[in-house]
């Protein structure tokens, strides 16, 4: 089956089967993968961790989100 195929055959899965199906591809990328983090992405997450930490920045819920979007595109 072509990767073509497959995407076509993913896009009609139900929503939560395209979730899981997501979240396994996601997983596939990092196992068994070391990679080295550039000291900038390092200095990027402790800097936006300490964000969170203190509470300069409130996480906004990933619902949230995707409703703004929805609602911008219409």
């Amino acid at each position: 089956m072509s990767t073509k195929q497959i995407i076509k055959e993913a896009l009609s899965l139900p929503r939560e089967s395209r979730a899981l199906l997501a979240e396994k591809l996601l997983e596939s990328l990092d196992a068994g993968e070391d990679f080295e983090l550039s000291p900038a992405w390092r200095e990027e997450i402790q800097r936006r961790c300490g964000e969170l930490d203190s509470g300069a920045v409130k996480p906004v819920p990933a619902e949230a989100v995707f409703k703004k979007v929805r609602e911008k595109l219409g």
